[in-house]
């Protein structure tokens, strides 16, 4: 099972030994705990639930949970995978970056950064007005929503709002690099989210 869940460091570059240059993303990938298996008997599906980093001021119920995986364990993310089997794993095993490899194709989800209010000309690419002919000046204001039928604006209307802060995952990158010491994982391309931001890499057996 190739899953992890980590924290996004920033990006680099690593040089190849044909001289080829490659832009990573490095990510601080676990160690991560198992602090929950459900199965279908008990909770009616299989699924392994992993607890990621040290969490703060947990609430009594989170940290109660997580002791039974071990005394120690406080996790500030705990994050469920389902699974097709009954999970072959017991409580306070560990995932670490040992279960990936050079090469392997992965999905990485992440919280994309938060760009706060934005109007239509940034959020959707919209064309400004013009600045002549009785305009005034108002080249980014939306214009007309709708018609006269039917009296209301259609949902999925492309008008102004937050922009950014939304789950993305990006599909099929390929692992460039693995610090098995340091719990470091690094991946051809892109990642979604800010520095420091929580991501869930998931290999594709």
């Amino acid at each position: 099972m190739q899953v992890i869940l980590g924290t996004k460091i920033g990006m680099t570059q690593i040089i190849g030994e044909d001289g080829v240059v490659t832009p990573v993303t490095i990510l601080q990938a676990g160690p991560a705990t198992v602090t929950q298996i459900k199965t279908v008997e008990t909770d009616g599906y299989n699924a392994v639930q992993l607890g990621y980093g040290q969490g703060k001021n947990l609430s009594k119920s989170v940290s109660g949970h997580a002791k039974k995986a071990g005394e120690n364990i406080n996790p500030k993310v705990l994050k469920e995978f389902r699974t097709e089997s009954a999970p072959e794993f017991k409580l306070g095993d560990v995932f670490t970056v040992e279960s990936f490899k050079i090469g392997d194709k992965v999905s990485v989800t992440g919280t994309s950064k938060g760009k706060g209010f934005a109007g239509t000309v940034k959020r959707w690419n919209f064309n400004e007005s013009r600045n002549t002919h009785g305009f005034k000046g108002d080249i980014r204001k939306v214009g007309s929503i709708g018609s006269m039928y039917p009296q209301k604006v259609w949902k999925g209307k492309r008008m102004p709002g937050r922009m950014g802060h939304d789950q993305v995952t990006v599909q099929n990158l390929v692992v460039a690099y693995i610090d098995v010491a340091n719990n470091l994982l690094g991946l051809k391309g892109a990642v979604p989210g800010p520095k420091k931001g929580i991501v869930t890499v998931e290999g594709k057996e």
